[in-house]
């Protein structure tokens, strides 16, 4: 296994840094509740820079969820064929499924990684969020809660050099590791396994990494029946910008893929 770490890292090296543009939220006027767009440009470098996927599942409990999930597929391989060109770490996180990975060798690699202290977590408050997902928040009428992904979805590629796993800590040590700086989300949901799953951008936050949410790349839990209101996507959109203001600022893939060419 030290031998495949050492040809991604060899693979890596003399990738160009590029610079994106990332966009936050800022309370110009402290306590005004008023929040303003932020863009910056900020400087990353490939080979200290991590895509993670979360919870793309085969299938979902809510049938919307599950179809949502399949749009987003179609758009996620290109992204993940230029950063692998590029020598980005690729991590595939479907949670609750190791066991459908356990023989595959991007899961063997992730578990050969000498396991790294984590930091002593920051101290970050978790303001409420924008919309009520108090009932699971389903858009599809009759759907109920059960088990419903084995594995990933099968349409997303896993590269030779990619990474499993669903665990914070080895997802901390395989960035330790490779000196990674910057950790690009993607995946589903929002509101739900994006900032709260133990490998996802609370929890690395709270680690001192660096995170971006690719914006275009996710999706809520949200049914537009309950609070505030609101269309799906504009429930989704909601969630993006309180990320935005609490935890980390996002990004689109397509501004990604125009400067990794």
């Amino acid at each position: 296994m030290r031998n495949i770490w050492l040809a991604c890292l060899a693979m890596a090296m003399g990738a160009a840094a590029v610079t994106v543009p990332i966009r936050s939220r800022a309370e110009v006027y402290r306590g005004s509740g008023e929040w303003r767009e932020a863009v910056v440009e900020e400087a990353i470098d490939p080979s200290r820079t991590a895509i993670i996927l979360c919870d793309l599942w085969d299938k979902h409990w809510c049938r919307g969820a599950t179809e949502r999930v399949g749009v987003l597929t179609e758009k996620i391989n290109p992204v993940l064929r230029a950063a692998r060109a590029k020598g980005m770490l690729v991590i595939h996180a479907p949670s609750e499924t190791m066991d459908f990975y356990r023989d595959a060798p991007q899961r063997r690699a992730m578990l050969a990684i000498p396991a790294a202290a984590a930091p002593t977590p920051l101290e970050l408050a978790a303001p409420k969020l924008p919309i009520d997902d108090s009932d699971g928040g389903c858009d599809t009428e009759g759907d109920k809660f059960y088990k419903a992904w084995r594995r990933q979805h099968p349409a997303i590629e896993i590269g030779p050099n990619d990474l499993i796993s669903d665990k914070g800590e080895e997802v901390y040590s395989a960035l330790k590791l490779r000196g990674i700086k910057h950790l690009l989300v993607a995946g589903v949901h929002t509101n739900m396994c994006i900032l709260n799953r133990s490998f996802a951008i609370r929890q690395m936050t709270k680690w001192g990494v660096r995170c971006i949410l690719l914006r275009d790349l996710t999706d809520a839990m949200y049914d537009p029946k309950d609070a505030p209101y609101v269309a799906h996507d504009q429930g989704t959109r909601l969630v993006v910008e309180h990320i935005e203001r609490h935890w980390a600022p996002t990004m689109l893939s397509a501004d990604l893929l125009l400067r990794l060419q």
